[in-house]
């Protein structure tokens, strides 16, 4: 009995893997081209770096297709191309994409205000929402009147030292 062999299409035996992957940028509608192998971080900081002021920046990038759930790459991910049909893009915030700013407005990035680093510290993120209040330049003022009244009760005291020990020394 003769076994039948599945004759592959030779379209698709003549077909190599493309050295690149392509990127769509959603914000500004451009193709970009990485090498295989990249990283989605390395991708997105230089989509963006790329963008005009205005244009929403790209949150991260993922894989698509046409009634298939999309691909989401983390940013240490390797970058990789799923065959037909499937499209890399950039993904953008629509509430940062300009809906209910102004025209030509850069988005900003949110931030949490505290954040706990890899070594348990926690910090401060951002420093231009730090807030000096009343009671804070309250606190600072008592603290330096505090260290100048110690200062001139020490230096009184020193000045005196030689007196006291005279004192001291002729009662005994």
């Amino acid at each position: 009995m003769g076994e039948e062999k599945e004759v592959e299409n030779p379209s698709t035996l003549l077909q190599t893997p493309k050295p690149f992957i392509e990127i769509i940028c959603k914000s500004s509608a451009k193709v970009r081209r990485f090498a295989v192998g990249t990283e989605a971080r390395f991708a997105l900081q230089l989509i963006n770096r790329k963008l005009d002021s205005g244009i929403p920046l790209a949150l991260y990038i993922e894989a698509d297709k046409e009634g298939e759930e999309p691909i989401s790459f983390g940013h240490n991910a390797v970058l990789v191309d799923y065959g037909d049909g499937w499209k890399l893009q950039t993904v953008i915030d629509d509430d940062e994409a300009g809906l209910g700013k102004e025209i030509g407005e850069r988005p900003t990035n949110k931030q949490l205000p505290n954040v706990i680093g890899t070594d348990g510290l926690q910090r401060l993120t951002s420093g231009s929402e730090r807030n000096i209040s009343y009671l804070y330049l309250g606190r600072i003022l008592l603290v330096l009147i505090f260290i100048i009244v110690f200062a001139v009760i020490l230096t009184l005291g020193l000045e005196n030292l030689p007196r006291l020990i005279l004192f001291v020394t002729s009662s005994m």
